[in-house]
């Protein structure tokens, strides 16, 4: 080895790439940490849309802007509506729509269109 290097490695070189090894682990696995952590608080969160906001964190690094705005995106209150408290009209329309994008149209949604009463469809439509 010393005639291809020209001088002989001793404990202090070997020393030197065992450092420079560890700073690199350390530096690699810091960057799969911070790049990862938007994604880990949504999905701690139970956030709806995590999986986005994990490849918007992973995918982010490359500017600093889209990381920042996934971090932030992980830590928003989310707007998920409940459509158990929604009129009864619209109830009855999400359920139709519901069987009819599962292929149940045709039985399902003539047995829900006559429930609906007039109230419903009063209390639904705009007032001007």
């Amino acid at each position: 080895m010393e005639k291809l290097l020209g001088f002989q490695l001793g404990f202090w070189d070997y020393a030197t790439f065992l450092a420079m090894f560890a700073i690199v682990v350390a530096g690699l696995s810091a960057a799969v940490l911070i790049l990862g952590l938007p994604g880990r608080i949504a999905i701690s969160r139970k956030h709806p849309e995590a999986d986005a906001v994990n490849l918007m964190g992973w995918v982010g690094f490359l500017a600093v802007i889209p990381w920042i705005q996934a971090l932030i995106w992980a830590f928003k209150p989310t707007t998920v509506i409940d459509i158990r408290r929604a009129p009864r009209q619209e109830r009855i329309e999400t359920d139709a729509m519901i069987a009819h994008l599962s292929g149940k149209s045709g039985a399902l949604a003539e047995s829900l269109a006559p429930t609906a009463t007039r109230k419903d469809e009063a209390s639904c439509s705009p007032r001007s």
